[in-house]
């Protein structure tokens, strides 16, 4: 048993789709060296605040089920790259939103209706996707669009006519850094 528990400890990916999971047992913060954690399509409702202990976490997953509250502890995974939250019930971004170190959030197939401006201050967030939300155009403030580090915003599908994000403060500089990004691929 000991040998097992060792051999979990250093386990990096954790990938665990597609199993009708509701919960996650706080001891998931124990494996310290996990890098990649997939609970996609699952019935979870909530995350255990020990996620928050996986300093080396780079990639989360829990697209597909039934979180209804932003999960403002992984603003605190200083190593996340991706995390996806599409195909849940979100409807608010939490404030402390502005310390999550993510470069791509997808917020996609939610019910998200507010943005709050503090998503303009998360250092490393390139891509923001909040496609398929209740957003109006209003949600996108010149805070957003002038001051953040986005690159690219996928917003197709929410409560606007996207004509109006081409008239919206700001959109110069999200253009600016759109095509610079876009160059870099290229």
């Amino acid at each position: 048993m000991a040998a097992t528990a060792n051999r979990i400890y250093f386990l990096k990916s954790l990938i665990l789709n597609n199993n009708k999971l509701e919960s996650l047992p706080a001891e998931i913060g124990n494996l310290k060296k996990l890098e990649t954690l997939s609970l996609e399509n699952n019935h979870i409702t909530s995350v255990p605040s020990s996620l928050c202990n996986l300093t080396n976490l780079r990639t989360v997953n829990l697209s597909g089920n039934h979180i209804k509250v932003f999960p403002a502890d992984l603003s605190k995974l200083r190593q996340l790259d991706a995390l996806n939250l599409s195909r849940n019930g979100i409807t608010t971004i939490p404030e402390s939103v502005s310390s999550c170190q993510a470069i791509e959030i997808n917020l996609n197939q939610n019910q998200v209706s507010v943005l709050p401006e503090s998503v303009a201050k998360c250092p490393r967030l390139k891509v923001l996707r909040l496609e398929e939300n209740c957003l109006e155009i209003s949600a996108f403030t010149p805070q957003i669009m002038k001051h953040s580090q986005i690159a690219l915003l996928a917003i197709e599908g929410n409560v606007f006519d996207f004509k109006q994000f081409n008239n919206l403060d700001g959109y110069e500089e999200y253009m600016e850094r759109f095509t610079a990004t876009k160059k870099k691929f290229n």
